[in-house]
């Protein structure tokens, strides 16, 4: 990701802007597919889901306006919730007495703001690994995630520590650009 979301979502407003698009649905289909099968889905309703929230989207993102003080991932979930109970109704009308109630069973309500704030860095980290040499990349995941001395890594790699040091800076930097606007 070499973008803010909110620059991501301003260049989404243009349907023909394919880089964004792309970027877009590398970072958010997972978290979509995880959503539908929280909801109970098996892999073919999932991928059905999917890919109606992805035309919604393409509709409705020319016209979105977003808004740094709400969430973007709120209205995500939101747009996710409706399609689900869109489907359902289609399945199983409503009726009194029924005993089917979505509200009251919202299964995507439960995702907790952890598990959120853990897929975005992680998928995060996918993204941004690819903007690096391996050696940055050992010696900051060394350094950074297994928490091993600045001289033992360097070692490893052959940097000297100050290049270790280099290394860790630019990768933090970049995946806080990228998680930027995101973790709201």
């Amino acid at each position: 990701m070499n973008e803010t979301s909110a620059t991501l979502l301003e260049r989404l407003r243009r349907p023909s802007d394919h880089d964004a698009w792309v970027m877009f649905v590398q970072l958010y289909t997972p978290l979509l597919y995880k959503w539908a099968s929280q909801l109970g889905l098996q892999s073919a309703e999932a991928a059905d889901l999917v890919q109606d929230v992805f035309v919604k989207l393409l509709r409705t993102l020319p016209e979105f306006e977003y808004d740094r003080q709400r969430s973007f991932r709120a209205w995500l979930s939101t747009l996710v919730r409706n399609h689900f109970r869109d489907a359902q109704r289609k399945l199983v009308p409503l009726t009194p007495g029924t005993g089917f109630d979505l509200a009251a069973d919202d299964p995507i309500v439960e995702i907790a703001e952890v598990e959120y704030r853990t897929y975005l860095t992680e998928r995060s980290l996918q993204l941004v690994q690819r903007e690096f040499s391996p050696p940055t990349w050992k010696a900051f995941w060394g350094v950074v995630v297994d928490g091993r001395p600045v001289a033992v890594v360097g070692k490893e790699q052959g940097l000297s520590p100050n290049a270790v040091y280099l290394a860790r800076g630019r990768v933090l930097r970049r995946l806080r650009e990228a998680l930027r606007g995101l973790l709201d």
